[in-house]
């Protein structure tokens, strides 16, 4: 047998219990908002023109873009169509964009932990500092929101061999890195175990558009294939389908245009779908510990 990862086992999804989410609806939905923060001149980061000389003012008023509009008419954009967002936040925007923090939370917002920054990455962590990391961050959401986190979105997806025990030892109860399935999945650690949501890889801008030059209508269009493939194959069993954005990937105009033609696509078919947010599946989940894999 070759060398394998240790969180999960196989399981095929012909051998899985058969259930409906809330409302009798055999598929759940749920659209993660990225907003985040940059150390200038440092880290890593996320650049439209890749090489862009230092100082790089350029790639830097890119990113600066989301916060100042992007995330503001992407929240308002989803909230017209009813969708709930999902916010995963960098907690230095609560220092850096303090106003777009405030719109969120009146739109009613899920605040998942991303990181300090998205200059950050948990790679090479030694385990006491990816503790203190960890905590910073939901300590962090806590003195603003009022609440801890449940959920976690590592910066750039970056994991260690501990992470996951880590996660659920500082108190975080579901991970959105993972697609390894189109239903929640226990990930085993040695705190207990962890709920692993499907999180879009693919349907998501930064890798679609960002990192394989797809365009606008590329990233419509895969939303819409893949909601509608879904859709049908829910009919056999529930699902769970994200899609990922960003405020200054998909909050740029041109882009926000195509993902409002997904938007209404979706919508014209709500009375199928539990269009949700990943707490209230997560909820569920505990709630039925034994319907998860």
């Amino acid at each position: 047998m070759l060398p394998r990862q240790s969180r999960y086992g196989f399981s095929p999804i012909t051998r899985r219990p058969d259930y409906e989410w809330p409302g009798g609806k055999r598929l759940a939905l749920y659209v993660a908002l990225g907003i985040e923060e940059y150390v200038f001149g440092e880290g890593i980061t996320e650049d439209l023109f890749p090489g862009a000389p230092k100082p790089d003012y350029v790639n830097t008023s890119w990113r600066d873009y989301g916060n100042r509009v992007g995330g503001f008419r992407l929240i308002k954009r989803f909230a017209d169509f009813g969708v709930p967002l999902t916010i995963l936040l960098n907690t230095e925007v609560y220092d850096h964009a303090p106003d777009l923090m405030d719109f969120a939370r009146r739109h009613g917002c899920e605040i998942v932990g991303h990181g300090l920054t998205n200059s950050d990455t948990l790679a090479g962590r030694a385990p006491a500092d990816e503790a203190a990391y960890l905590k910073a961050v939901a300590d962090r959401i806590e003195e603003v929101e009022g609440g801890r986190p449940g959920g976690w979105s590592s910066p750039w997806l970056s994991q260690t061999e501990n992470t996951a025990d880590l996660l659920k030892k500082t108190g975080y109860r579901y991970l959105m890195d993972l697609r390894l399935d189109d239903q929640p999945v226990w990930l085993q650690t040695r705190a207990g175990p962890l709920l692993a949501l499907p999180y879009a890889l693919e349907l998501n801008d930064s890798s679609t558009l960002i990192g394989r030059q797809g365009d606008a209508t590329d990233f419509e269009r895969m939303i819409v294939d893949e909601f509608d493939e879904m859709l049908e194959a829910s009919k056999d069993q529930p699902l769970v389908m994200s899609v990922v954005v960003h405020s200054f990937i998909s909050g740029a105009p041109f882009r926000l245009r195509a993902l409002t033609r997904a938007l209404e696509h979706i919508t014209r078919r709500r009375d199928e779908v539990w269009i949700t947010q990943p707490r209230e599946i997560a909820a569920f989940m505990e709630a039925n510990p034994h319907l998860a894999v």
